[in-house]
């Protein structure tokens, strides 16, 4: 995991953005937008580090905040160049993560998620 992650982290690097900025670019692309609350929730970011990185991305102009009619929620929206930056990076990055497992066949993916899984259970057992 760990490995892709690296090399993840590397392609994102490549089109301007820290793994957290992608991580909300890619949340917030296709959609209308959504409060800070289900930005937080969908990127698993928190509280605390997504006020930075918000603040990052509205001042290179990718993102801009509104108010909604419930004053005390923020609406969180990609602005016209945040979606153009979207619609070339993510698809792209996608691809060559795509490209990473290409060599991977429907029953590797499984044959790995049951391993996952197993591990996952079996480290959970142990920490309790």
């Amino acid at each position: 995991m760990q490995l892709f992650e690296k090399a993840s982290a590397k392609r994102v690097r490549a089109k301007g953005f820290t793994e957290s900025q992608f991580d909300i670019i890619a949340t917030l692309g296709n959609t209308p937008g959504m409060t800070c609350k289900e930005l937080g929730e969908k990127t698993l970011i928190t509280k605390g580090t997504l006020t930075g990185v918000l603040d990052r991305l509205e001042s290179k102009g990718l993102i801009q905040r509104e108010r909604g009619e419930d004053r005390r929620q923020l609406f969180i929206k990609l602005t016209a160049v945040g979606e153009a930056r979207f619609n070339e990076a993510f698809p792209e990055i996608v691809s060559q993560g795509r490209n990473t497992f290409r060599d991977y066949k429907q029953e590797d993916f499984e044959a790995l998620e049951a391993q996952l899984l197993k591990l996952k259970n079996t480290l959970s057992n142990d920490a309790s």
